[in-house]
């Protein structure tokens, strides 16, 4: 195994280790810890098996297709929908499954809820991140320069400065971070105070959502200058209970989590 594979195959088993860690104490999260922590390990398979990424998905989607039944089979213990989805894409024909991916990549009207082709397409990119290779896709504001990901996360350092925290998106794809002006949706670029409330758990005050009241998405934050430990998209689901109290007022994940939502 060549040395970028290596490195990605690494990263993803510690986030298989954090999330085993993290399970024990949270009880609520306990089977979603655990899930991520198969689904890691799975995504360590597919790039073990890849080796080596072109930035171009269709001279990938071959290679990313053949290695991707143990990841499909690992979802079919999973939540219900991703589950059903599983055994149903474990049928399909190689032009369907080609096409399931390519609609994610191309980012069509439901690509944000097909949370089997990002899974599958995350060692891939992440490939690309470790060689400093972009992937072949269009960006736009909001979205990760390197790959054209979504955040689905943010995190936030310094808060002693007269300016506030340095606020940073994460990555649902590339898992790498860029930095964000702190007053903006990342969404659809709401600037006004007044329209982007955030929400805390007095329990858990070093994670809130940062919400939009124009688009009605939000992002999950945590401060890492309360505790540097967090991989945000581990520890993200320790606090599932403020997406689900997030979808009552309204507000959807701008990239849902490794929970689905």
């Amino acid at each position: 195994m060549n040395k970028p594979a290596a490195d990605v195959v690494s990263q993803f088993e510690r986030r298989a280790a954090r999330a085993e860690s993290l399970a024990p104490g949270a009880p609520s999260a306990e089977a979603p810890l655990r899930f991520a922590a198969g689904l890691f390990r799975a995504q360590a398979q597919i790039a073990r098996a890849l080796g080596e990424a072109s930035p171009s998905l269709d001279e990938t989607i071959g290679p990313l297709l053949r290695a991707a039944p143990v990841l499909l089979r690992h979802a079919e213990a999973g939540p219900k929908a991703v589950a059903e989805e599983a055994r149903e894409r474990l049928d399909d024909d190689p032009g369907s499954a080609a096409a399931r991916l390519r609609a994610y990549w191309q980012g069509g009207p439901d690509a944000r809820d097909d949370y089997l082709s990002r899974a599958l397409l995350q060692p891939w990119v992440r490939l690309l991140a470790t060689v400093h290779r972009p992937p072949e896709r269009s960006r736009r504001e909001g979205t990760c320069p390197f790959c054209g990901g979504h955040p689905w996360m943010s995190t936030r350092k310094g808060e002693g400065d007269l300016q506030g925290a340095q606020r940073n998106l994460c990555c649902a794809l590339c898992a790498g971070e860029w930095p964000f002006l702190r007053i903006r949706c990342p969404s659809c670029g709401e600037a006004d105070p007044a329209n982007l409330p955030y929400f805390h758990d007095e329990a858990r005050s070093a994670v809130r959502l940062e919400c939009c009241d124009t688009c009605k998405r939000y992002v999950k934050s945590i401060d890492l200058t309360v505790d540097a430990r967090p991989i945000a998209e581990v520890d993200d689901l320790v606090t599932i209970a403020l997406d689900l109290w997030a979808q009552e007022q309204g507000y959807t994940r701008i990239e849902p989590g490794l929970a689905g939502i």
